[in-house]
């Protein structure tokens, strides 16, 4: 979504003091916002309501986080990459909260225009100074980890998802430990460094079933888990040792589908990450059981599971 949601606008009343000083603010954020998620957003009005509050220079926390919002609107909303490019730049300099999401968003949008080399030191800057900031670190390990990814340079990746995990435990978030190290499996696969793969996806399985945590949470690592040793089975050609895995799947997507999303949110900021929505987590289940009963030559099997992967990707895009 945009850069963080602005409060309900206040009363027209000026009010006293620094509060009467910020009413305006407010009341312009509020309407933004209200613009902003309005079904379909108003992009203009909102960008407008923004656009307001510069000239009559408000406080410099005030004037960072508008132009982190101007900035994420035009470049989540438009085609306007030259303007939400300015306002998250004059953002980066500023305070903290701001910084990072600022420069998180800024480093996607130079991808876009196949400036990758501009986003690296960017990214690798704000990793630096977030190491307070437990939710934002970890945010940025991600996403210069997926740029490499995306750059085919897996070592790279690999190193900064190691570092990650070791982040994460120190900072007592074995759920983010899981995902780093879990990441980092699927790299190796990628890899085909099989090797490698075992002892970790070893110590995955034994974090996974310790932690007692948001129950949608503990099944994803789950499903994220099986799928991974599901695939270093085939991977191994042993097609035999796949089908308990198969089965416990099977049962963490029933599970999984009888939760609810709206649990209560992780005390630990670092816990604060999702991998994937239960509908994808469902379309990737019928696909692993698609490529092992290619392996074991079950083609009606394999038909019939393509068929309802098909029809829950049909379904997921009649969403959008």
């Amino acid at each position: 979504g945009g850069g963080g949601g602005a409060g309900p606008a206040p009363g027209s009343g000026s009010g006293g003091g620094a509060a009467g000083g910020e009413s305006w603010y407010l009341a312009l954020l509020g309407l933004a916002e209200h613009f902003r998620t309005s079904s379909p957003p108003k992009v203009r009005l909102c960008v407008h309501c923004l656009q307001a509050v510069l000239p009559r220079k408000p406080p410099a926390r005030m004037e960072a986080r508008t132009h982190l919002q101007l900035g994420s609107v035009l470049y989540h909303h438009t085609r306007n990459g030259d303007q939400a490019r300015g306002h998250l730049e004059k953002a980066i300099p500023q305070f903290e909260d701001v910084k990072f999401e600022a420069a998180s968003l800024l480093s996607e949008l130079y991808c876009q225009e196949n400036s990758v080399d501009t986003a690296k030191p960017l990214l690798r800057k704000a990793i630096q100074i977030s190491q307070q900031t437990p939710y934002w670190h970890c945010r940025l390990l991600f996403q210069l980890a997926q740029l490499h990814t995306l750059e085919k340079d897996l070592v790279s990746a690999c190193d900064l998802l190691g570092v990650g995990a070791e982040y994460a435990r120190v900072v007592g978030s074995e759920y983010t430990r899981a995902l780093f190290l879990l990441s980092k499996g699927m790299l190796l696969l990628m890899e085909r460094k099989l090797q490698e793969v075992h002892p970790l996806l070893t110590l995955c399985g034994q974090i996974v079933e310790n932690w007692q945590g948001n129950p949608i949470q503990k099944e994803s690592l789950r499903v994220f888990f099986l799928v991974l040793q599901v695939t270093h089975y085939l991977d191994a050609g042993q097609v035999k040792s796949v089908k308990p895995c198969l089965k416990q799947l099977q049962q963490c997507i029933q599970t999984i589908s009888t939760l609810h999303d709206d649990e209560i949110l992780p005390s630990n900021p670092a816990d604060l990450f999702h991998w994937l929505p239960k509908e994808h987590m469902c379309v990737l289940v019928y696909l692993v059981t698609v490529m092992h009963s290619m392996q074991a030559g079950y083609l009606e099997k394999a038909q019939k599971y393509t068929d309802k992967a098909l029809m829950q990707l049909e379904k997921l895009k009649s969403k959008d």
